[in-house]
């Protein structure tokens, strides 16, 4: 069914995992793609396996994942959040599976869509926006050529704009009350002068052109209105 024009082979969400148990199940050269990504994002991470990557037993002594060396059991999703299972056996990842749906946990079976509650998108970082592009499984390379696109467009200060305007979105909407006004403020700011500062890797002073234009934009303005005179013959 097509909602508002709308038809997706996926709803697209960012999951917040900061903090929370995710278990990647396996410790290849496979399984090291969503590690990267997994820690990138704060997971606390528990990666089950017998055997391991030297990347894994260097991450597990440094404290950044938990390692349980055995085959997967049930019990290992006890509390997770996300489960990705990135095994050469089918049989395994079958298991986790079954396991994770048992327990309502979204579940990530590397290359195998069919077994995927959820994906892992191509992404584009640059923190804290993120771009990410799904195919629905239909093509993992298509969505890599994508972001190789998109990188290209996207200034490598954008993350850096990003957080200026989180920073200063709490004063704004204190200042300026009406909802369409602040709307405009915003778009001014990120397309005008405080934009080019950043990208030009001159943070200080665009922090002191926003505040200028938002001290500018709550100030209380005279309005300034206009007469028309229709006709020129002569008269009053």
């Amino acid at each position: 069914m097509r909602a508002h024009g709308l038809s997706m082979e996926a709803l697209p969400l960012f999951h917040r995992v900061r903090g929370e148990t995710c278990v990647l199940v396996g410790a290849g050269s496979v399984a090291r793609r969503k590690l990267e990504l997994l820690l990138a994002a704060g997971a606390a991470l528990r990666v089950v396996a017998p055997e391991c990557d030297d990347e894994f037993e260097r991450l597990a002594g440094e404290g950044r994942l938990t390692l349980v060396r055995r085959r997967f059991q049930a019990a290992d999703l006890d509390g997770a959040v996300l489960a990705v299972a990135a095994t050469p056996s089918a049989v395994a990842n079958r298991s986790v599976f079954r396991a994770a749906r048992a327990r309502g946990i979204p579940v990530n079976v590397v290359d195998q869509p069919e077994l995927c509650t959820v994906t892992f998108p191509a992404v584009v970082d640059r923190d804290p926006v993120c771009v990410a592009i799904g195919t629905g499984g239909a093509s993992p390379v298509l969505a890599r050529l994508l972001r190789t696109r998109l990188e290209a467009l996207l200034p490598g200060r954008t993350g850096e704009l990003a957080a200026l305007a989180r920073e200063f979105r709490a004063p704004v909407r204190a200042r300026i009350s009406d909802a369409t006004a602040r709307r405009v403020f915003w778009e001014d700011v990120l397309q005008g002068s405080v934009a080019e500062l950043i990208y030009s890797g001159r943070p200080q002073a665009a922090r002191r052109q926003l505040q200028r234009q938002l001290d500018t934009a709550s100030r209380p303005q005279t309005r300034v209105g206009a007469v028309y005179l229709a006709g020129a013959g002569p008269g009053d």
